[in-house]
């Protein structure tokens, strides 16, 4: 089977699981300790910190629990979920997919680049579209959790997917990130990183 088909049977077939009720008020006056390297709003100033405004709910409670059980290596994250309780991680989860997220502008890091891979994939290769599970706005799949990428910023990607290329990162479905970023040269990364930045969510 080639890693065309199987990363796009993960994107259609993966099943979420299903989220007990969630307390916003509860999730913002948790995310206190988060707003230091987050932003108060999860719209983090530095681009080495991920913004967390307006993602997937169920993507931020899968990544704060692997966070806690270590499926994913963070010094600082896996410090800050320790001791959070499964409760805490969906009113967080609740608090900051709430919140919209800043705007961000496309580099002029290779942009022709960047979008071809983005939407066109690269064939040669055996590396799919993002478009497949992303969406042409970046906008995710949230039935899926797999994240919204828009509006990212551009550093906080690449070193993303620079990991996923090293297998530092390794808490993708079925490794399909890692399978996909293993296609990718650094220019590569660095181009996608830069057009999504500037990608609009869907209205």
């Amino acid at each position: 089977m080639s890693k065309l088909i199987v990363i796009l049977f993960v994107c259609i077939c993966l099943t979420p699981t299903i989220a007990p009720s969630a307390d916003v008020k509860a999730g913002r006056a948790k995310s206190t300790t988060c707003a230091g390297c987050h932003g108060a709003n999860g719209n983090s100033v530095n681009p080495q910190w991920p913004k967390l405004a307006g993602q997937h709910p169920k993507y931020i409670y899968k990544q704060l629990q692997d966070f806690k059980h270590k499926a994913r290596v963070n010094v600082i994250m896996n410090a800050q979920a320790a001791d959070l309780s499964d409760q805490d991680m969906h009113n967080l989860a609740a608090y900051f997919s709430a919140q919209v997220i800043s705007p961000g502008t496309a580099g002029e890091q290779q942009p022709r680049l960047g979008e071809s891979i983005y939407r066109g994939g690269i064939a040669a290769r055996g590396v799919p579209a993002c478009t497949g599970c992303h969406g042409p706005t970046g906008a995710g799949n949230a039935a899926a959790a797999f994240p919204k990428l828009s509006y990212q910023h551009a550093p906080y990607t690449a070193n993303q997917l620079h990991a996923f290329r090293s297998g530092e990162r390794a808490n993708d479905p079925a490794g399909m990130m890692r399978t996909i970023a293993s296609g990718l040269t650094d220019r590569e990364i660095e181009a996608v990183a830069y057009y999504i930045a500037g990608l609009h969510r869907a209205p």
